[in-house]
């Protein structure tokens, strides 16, 4: 069986009437997807809205080297790590760093608060679990995200971005009470 290229331009060539069909379809189709996004931005609260500054290191460090020093409660366990409970309503400052999540948090149910989240040396990915949370943390940015615990518990926070041998090993917590 031999293929026998079309005679002129093959935009000129008649387009069989299913053809013609299926994409008239897709075309309906990508514009009604391309209004849901923004739709269900807005209203069925899929995506989280984030605001991103610049900022060095080891200026967001110093931010949470205040944030631990002014609002620490205790130290979790044989760990070492302090935990620190905000006020209802304030700002909460994790710091991403090979290979740990930076301080354990406590939280108040049904308190709104602010999140700063920033990574000191690769990009991480901030997933907390099983609030299906999840963000991009690059170093140099400070990303902000508003966030109102609805249930109490403990809470995984998990690294869901490659960014190193150690990947596996970079959990978090979050409490809420």
């Amino acid at each position: 069986m031999a293929i026998v290229p079309i005679k002129g331009n093959w935009w000129n060539a008649p387009v069989e009437r299913t053809e013609a069909l299926w994409i008239g379809i897709a075309l309906v189709w990508a514009i009604i997807m391309f209004f849901m996004m923004p739709y269900w931005h807005m209203v069925g609260n899929q995506n989280l809205s984030t605001e991103a500054y610049k900022v060095t290191p080891d200026a967001y460090e110093a931010k949470v080297d205040a944030f631990v020093e002014k609002y620490q409660v205790r130290e979790e366990g044989d760990t070492g790590i302090p935990v620190v409970k905000p006020p209802a309503g304030g700002d909460v400052y994790l710091l991403a760093r090979q290979f740990e999540w930076y301080p354990i948090v406590e939280l108040e149910k049904g308190q709104n608060y602010r999140i700063h989240v920033s990574s000191m040396d690769v990009q991480h990915g901030l997933s907390i679990q099983p609030a299906n949370i999840n963000i991009q943390v690059h170093p140099y940015y400070e990303m902000i995200f508003n966030a109102t615990p609805t249930d109490a518990g403990e809470y995984g926070i998990v690294c869901n971005e490659y960014c190193d041998i150690g990947h596996h090993t970079m959990l978090g917590k979050l409490y809420v009470k």
